[in-house]
């Protein structure tokens, strides 16, 4: 089906209707900022999106339910479960929230080695179940791949995206403190969420007892105080439910849906299109540029091409490297811009398999406010200035505490009246901490196509063979001592150590296959995410990585993506598109 666009045969009046002036595949994080961008920049823009549509507010239909008016309380089936043993396992998947992700049977793929791919196909994409978190990426992930020889050099620093993050940080809504920690860069931030009394108790400890290790507020994209620019987008102040991945009607924290898609929408320029499925990007060899998508429409199956100067890949990550891999044409046979042989390759992801829980005695007498939607963040101290470990990289560390919803003490009954008193009055402070972990990018941890088999629009099955190395299990290993010390260390009794084995994937932060890179030799995208032999197809999701970092990532994509459109935007008008 691929082929050069020169031998399409369209006709003109067709063609015309087909064309805009920049084309974005996907609608999720990135994919809303690139309609934003482009539409705010004058073009006339057409997002592709192959899930259902979804509307701010009106496509919530759990967002004000009480648990009781879930058929089972919130749980989902044993039919179900056996039907979706891989979707279900998603972080926040619950009967409160399946319908925002995929069933297993409708989007096979083939897993080489044990891959959990969590996907929720809809305009907004995973943009209405992600986790908020949003640190910025300080100098030492930038440069840790090259200093330390486990990747190639970046083609950027931070101080080339530190404009960009201000960018979207004001337009998304991020709140948090400026606590100026080299390892965690301060941004623009709104009001953080308060620290309960145990993490503020935890927080002096870890202080009082290290010096380089820094426990502070949550950085997420909720809006504590929302500015004129968020009521300009029709969103309101966080209510503190804790039921963002139901879908929030008041806006309150940031997703495609409640924040970038309307705004594009309000310029005039933008056509969505949900229900089509992306099956490649159509190279034209005369003109050596990409010069439209082939579209598959998700339910009649019938295929359509529409044209544009500017194309966007955000898809995300896997599905990036799918369509790029099925662009094929004379002049790319291998995919497209894949001149060197590695799109697909040195896909890598977040390591968080390790945890640690414990129990925490005394602040009976202290509760706290509403349901804090987010959570206190240790600053990765590992590898910064030198490698101070047996392996490179380094990690995160997100943590909490809560009081248990029963106090176990009034009675050990879990019906009648004695258990009902005791629903009164809250049990004990309970404790954890969980890793975000860096890992390295290697060739061998590649997505391919497969030869043999296809899926209902006849696209090839992606093929996924990602895995762990020793490097991984060292990081695990020290995380796991060095939080029990810390929680010991604050007064936290029965600390459970926790490594869940859970297969790559499950973190829902895949990475790389098409990298970012200053040579086309060793990477696929230059310092501005175009592809180096493709330039007017810009790649600024998840696949664009050239390395994980510790920190949360969609941030960065949120702030690539700003840079790269307004980076396309002056060669189009210029000509050099």
């Amino acid at each position: 089906m691929p082929q050069d666009s020169s031998a399409i045969h369209i006709n003109a009046g067709g063609a015309k209707a087909h064309t805009y002036d920049a084309i974005v595949i996907g609608s999720g994080i990135s994919g809303g900022w690139a309609a934003k961008e482009l539409c705010e920049q004058g073009l006339r823009t057409l997002v592709v999106e192959r899930g259902r549509n979804i509307e701010h507010i009106k496509d919530y239909p759990t967002a004000f339910k009480d648990p009781w008016e879930f058929q089972h309380r919130g749980d989902m089936t044993k039919a179900y479960l056996k039907e979706n043993p891989l979707i279900s396992k998603a972080a926040g998947f619950s009967e409160e929230t399946a319908h925002f992700f995929i069933k297993d049977k409708d989007h096979p793929y083939v897993q080489e080695k044990p891959f959990d791919w969590i996907r929720g196909y809809q305009v907004g994409g995973k943009s209405l179940t992600w986790g908020r978190a949003c640190q910025r990426w300080s100098q030492f992930e930038f440069t840790a791949p090259e200093r330390y020889g486990y990747g190639i050099q970046w083609p950027i620093g931070y101080e080339d995206i530190a404009p960009w993050y201000t960018h979207v940080e004001k337009f998304a809504g991020v709140c948090g403190n400026k606590d100026g920690i080299e390892a965690m860069p301060d941004g623009e931030f709104l009001p953080p969420f308060d620290l309960n009394c145990v993490e503020r108790h935890i927080q002096q400890k870890i202080k009082g007892n290290y010096k380089d290790r820094f426990l502070v507020q949550a950085r997420w994209a909720q809006l504590t105080e929302p500015r004129e620019v968020h009521l300009q987008q029709g969103r309101g102040k966080c209510q503190a439910r804790n039921l963002c991945m139901r879908g929030c009607p008041f806006g309150g924290y940031f997703s495609s849906v409640s924040s970038t898609l309307p705004w594009a929408q309000k310029t005039g320029k933008l056509t969505i299109q949900p229900d089509s499925v992306v099956h490649s990007i159509i190279y034209d060899a005369q003109m050596q540029n990409a010069k439209g998508v082939r579209v598959i429409n998700a339910y009649t199956m019938q295929a359509t091409d529409y044209f544009a100067k500017i194309i966007f890949v955000n898809a995300s990550a896997l599905n990036s490297n799918l369509i790029l891999l099925n662009s094929t044409s004379t002049r790319f046979p291998n995919g497209l811009g894949n001149d060197n042989g590695l799109l697909g390759k040195y896909v890598c992801f977040h390591n968080y398999r390790a945890s640690v829980n414990g129990e925490m005695e005394g602040f009976e007498d202290q509760y706290y406010y509403g349901r804090n939607p987010t959570e206190p963040i240790l600053a990765n101290y590992r590898n910064l200035h030198k490698q101070d470990t047996d392996y490179v990289g380094g990690f995160t560390t997100f943590m909490g505490s809560y009081r248990i919803r029963v106090d176990e003490s009034l009675t050990k009954e879990t019906i009648g009246a004695a258990y009902k008193a005791a629903l009164t009055e809250p049990g004990g402070w309970k404790v954890y901490m969980y890793m975000q972990g860096e890992t390295i990018p290697k060739e061998k941890n590649h997505v391919r196509l497969s030869t043999e088999q296809k899926d209902q629009w006849g696209i090839p099955l992606l093929v996924t063979s990602v895995g762990y190395d020793n490097n991984d299990e060292n990081m695990i290993k020290d995380f796991l001592t060095e939080s029990t010390a810390m929680l010991e260390q604050a007064g936290v009794r029965n600390i459970r150590q926790n490594d869940t084995k859970q297969a790559p994937g499950l973190d829902i932060h895949e990475m790389g296959g098409c990298r970012m890179g200053n040579d086309p030799k060793t990477s696929l995208l230059n310092k501005w995410n175009q592809l180096h032999a493709c330039k007017n197809v810009f790649v600024t999701d998840g696949a664009c990585m050239t390395s994980t970092g510790n920190q949360s990532p969609s941030i960065l994509y949120m702030a690539l993506t700003a840079r790269a459109v307004h980076r396309a935007v002056s060669e189009l008008k210029k000509g050099n598109l």
